[in-house]
């Protein structure tokens, strides 16, 4: 509900910013949202697979899809394509971890000692989201506790309990990249397989391909744009304290201020991964002015879904700067991301599944115009351009074509994303 408002804000904003240079828009026309069916939005191998279900019902409240996906642990429910893949990933990697833990060859493989439970065993395993990855801003500062520096150097009063989490997080980093998943991922029965995999395989000492061996599994094949590749690796091979010391360094590279990058990176809905692909997207801008007034902006993610549609504002600025035109400068106004081309254009990044025209939407527009229309602000030379990951209604792309501005729909099909 808290992703709903966000995304409505930023609806209205397109509409309170853009509209005032145009007359009025004709007979009002606008549209409810009505749900959709998975079977005719999705890949038929999206839909079903060895261990889950889509339901057909997809339910859509005007920006993102909401899908229900029944699986053999349990049932799903995620918001927006890009989460629907990530889970598409996890279950089959959940499975593969699961059959592993109770393979018997495997657990005679790790001995007598691997099964004596550590002071933070139990945890690990019933509650494993908080203890180690889902609240990964706590962990950090835990792994910055843990370490003296950047350079990797043990703190010699470090006791062995400290060790072997840092084993643990070494473990589930190497295992989750081989699985194609995310390791900080809020998924809860992934992390309780992963933790249970990785704890036993500290106590044994076991590589990834040893403690697969009883089933064979030496990873999955899990096809990523270069730029999740890149991620990807990073996630892999550093530690989250390391992650942050990595982030926080792009950050004031590019001139953000000590106090907005403290506040990015303690923020508690951004994951270490998220960060990385934030950081890593606003560095690619190179010379762009603005990117702290993003920042800044993105701070008012409230929840995961939030977090994941302004880290894809930021992926689509970086695509639209490597392929069509240079970004000069971004602007935030009224809630809304405006970025400025080399080439006269203005982007608007707009992530979303599916933009019905809405009465709230037509009703914003002309109250815009009715108001403002004689602001005297030039338009664009260059045009401008909304770039959607998804689709949007042909009423939607009507009105806004009608206004002058440019539709480019499934960009996440035309520039890279992390996913």
């Amino acid at each position: 509900m808290k992703t709903r408002f966000f995304l409505e804000g930023v609806v209205l904003s397109l509409f309170l910013v853009l509209l005032p240079a145009f007359g009025n828009l004709g007979a009002k026309e606008c549209e409810l949202p009505t749900n959709a069916k998975a079977s005719e939005i999705l890949p038929a191998d999206w839909i079903s697979g060895p261990y889950h279900r889509i339901k057909d019902t997809v339910v859509s409240y005007g920006y993102m899809y909401r899908y229900t996906v029944d699986s053999d642990f349990g049932v799903f429910e995620v918001t927006g394509n890009g989460a629907l893949r990530k889970l598409l990933r996890e279950i089959p990697a959940t499975a593969s971890l699961r059959k592993v833990s109770e393979t018997e060859a495997f657990v005679k493989s790790l001995g007598k000692e691997a099964l004596k439970p550590l002071k933070l065993g139990e945890g690990l395993i019933t509650n494993p989201v908080d203890t180690i990855t889902g609240v990964p801003k706590g962990v950090g500062q835990f792994f910055s506790n843990a370490y003296t520096s950047a350079t990797g150097k043990r703190n010699p009063a470090e006791d062995s309990q400290a060790e072997q989490l840092l084993a643990l997080s070494s473990y589930k980093r190497q295992y989750a990249y081989q699985l194609g998943v995310d390791v900080y991922s809020s998924n809860p029965v992934l992390q309780k397989e992963l933790n249970r995999v990785g704890w036993a395989s500290v106590a044994a000492n076991l590589s990834f391909s040893a403690a697969m061996m009883p089933l064979g599994v030496a990873g999955m094949v899990v096809s990523y744009s270069r730029l999740g590749q890149q991620i990807n690796e990073i996630v892999k091979d550093e530690p989250p304290a390391r992650l942050r010391q990595r982030n926080e360094k792009g950050l004031l590279e590019m001139g953000i201020s000590k106090d907005t990058t403290k506040r990015f990176l303690d923020h508690p809905n951004f994951t270490p991964r998220q960060d990385t692909v934030i950081v890593t997207s606003l560095s690619a801008l190179k010379g762009t002015k603005g990117r702290e007034d993003f920042v800044r902006f993105i701070l008012a993610a409230n929840d995961e879904e939030s977090a994941n549609f302004v880290m894809n504002i930021a992926e689509t600025m970086k695509g639209y700067h490597e392929t069509v035109s240079p970004i000069q400068e971004i602007k935030v106004t009224s809630g809304l991301v405006f970025a400025k081309a080399q080439n006269g254009s203005v982007l608007i990044p707009f992530p979303v599944d599916h933009f019905f025209w809405t009465e709230q939407a037509d009703e914003f527009v002309r109250n815009s115009v009715r108001t403002q229309k004689s602001s005297g602000k030039p338009w664009p030379a260059g045009g401008v351009n909304l770039w959607v990951t998804g689709t949007v209604s042909p009423l939607a792309r009507k009105t806004l074509e009608q206004l002058g501005i440019k539709v480019t729909e499934r960009v996440d099909q035309k520039i890279e994303f992390a996913e």
